[in-house]
């Protein structure tokens, strides 16, 4: 049987640079790497050891419909003390959707807005 490990997730956006300035400055993610050619463009991110390929589309193309929707629904992130956490995102200006709050014993998940329709999730497990 084969073997899987992560490589990428890759995200579509009309303006790669400010997803990418979102993902480092609120999320203190780094840029891995920007390819610029004649008619693209894809800024590299690396979230947590995760690589986001954040790739340039035109500004006309149709984004992703409210959720809940089929697809790739959001990003999860694990955090210790959710609770500064968000308080430190929202001080960044982060937009959340749904404060910290305990959805079954033993876990505390919120979730905010990112560029282009993402949305991100950060979790503390106990």
């Amino acid at each position: 049987m084969s073997r899987f490990t992560m490589d990428h997730i890759h995200l579509r956006s009309p303006d790669p640079d400010a997803a990418a300035r979102f993902y480092t400055e609120k999320l203190d993610a780094t840029v891995a790497q920007r390819l610029e050619g004649p008619d693209s463009l894809r800024v590299v991110v690396d979230l947590a050891g995760l690589k986001l390929f954040i790739e340039r589309v035109p500004a006309d193309t149709v984004s992703v419909p409210p959720p809940p929707f089929q697809g790739l629904e959001h990003i999860g992130l694990a955090v210790k003390d959710i609770d500064a956490v968000a308080a430190e995102l929202k001080s960044k200006g982060v937009e959340f959707t749904l404060d910290p709050m305990s959805p079954k014993p033993g876990i505390r998940i919120a979730f905010f807005k990112a560029p282009d329709a993402v949305r991100i999730e950060i979790l503390e497990r106990s």
